[in-house]
């Protein structure tokens, strides 16, 4: 088990761990370790934020920090999962030249052009939610997307039918336990149930977990029905790409959510 934990955060993350034993036995319960990786990224952008707005910096600046923190964390691996889906998606090729495309290590022009909209887009979306005077009232939700998103990626890893015979995905399902799937399921459950925490606290309106539960479900219904199609089943890359449209899709959530409280509030 502690050999598992080791290699979720050694693949999917850049913080420091111990060296792992890497063998089939060891990554049985690999994806069930995946969502603490967002755990702990959550808490670092909460921590992030908490000091740059106590320090009273500019909103941009401070987006711009929010916006980083995760691809350094993580070292941009699910990133550069979006670049390449990109890539494959507007090539408008055969699905055998698409998985060609997702594993070709250079970048094209249309990873160039999405890959910067993406991250204009967060941005964006990081700079006004800094510059809105309710957002802590978003922020436990928007920082609970990180977890969120990796439990469904989790999950597709799983469940999902896999595009290729090799690679990292389909090591990482052929290696997992046959009850991962159900503890994934299980951290679902409970990582919905812990959204509403801060509601029941009564510091974050119903409004925004159920809207950070709608964006990560619509997200995820997305994927499975319309991207995967395409490919003929997941790949890593293909995981990265909805990690980050979820991850997004609920700061987007979130964010209008904050400036429709605030234009009914005044």
């Amino acid at each position: 088990m502690f050999d598992s934990l080791k290699i979720a955060f050694a693949t999917y993350s850049r913080i420091p761990t111990p060296p792992a034993d890497w063998n089939e036995h060891s990554m049985k319960y690999a994806m069930c370790f995946f969502p603490l990786v967002g755990v702990v990224l959550a808490l670092l952008i909460s921590l992030a934020w908490l000091v740059l707005t106590r320090l009273g910096l500019h909103a941009f600046f401070t987006a711009s920090c929010l916006t980083a923190l995760p691809i350094v964390l993580t070292g941009g691996i699910h990133l550069d999962g979006y670049f390449d889906t990109q890539d494959a998606l507007h090539s408008y090729a055969p699905k055998e030249r698409k998985l060609e495309i997702l594993k070709d290590p250079h970048i094209g022009a249309f990873a160039a052009i999405y890959g910067l909209l993406y991250i204009l887009s967060v941005l964006a979306c990081w700079t006004e939610t800094a510059a809105m005077t309710t957002a802590a009232q978003a922020l436990p939700c928007i920082c609970w997307g990180f977890v969120l998103s990796r439990i469904l990626s989790g999950l597709s890893v799983v469940r999902f039918p896999k595009a290729r015979k090799d690679g990292m995905v389909r090591a990482m399902a052929d290696a997992a336990d046959r009850h991962v799937a159900s503890i994934l399921t299980a951290e679902l459950i409970a990582a919905g149930v812990l959204l509403f925490v801060p509601t029941l606290l009564g510091g974050t309106p119903l409004l925004y977990p159920l809207v950070t539960l709608l964006m990560a479900g619509l997200c995820f219904w997305w994927y499975r029905r319309r991207i995967l199609p395409i490919f003929g089943g997941t790949t890593g890359d293909l995981c990265g790409y909805f990690l980050c449209n979820c991850e997004r899709a609920i700061l987007a959530g979130n964010l209008l959510c904050l400036i429709l409280s605030s234009a009914f509030t005044h």
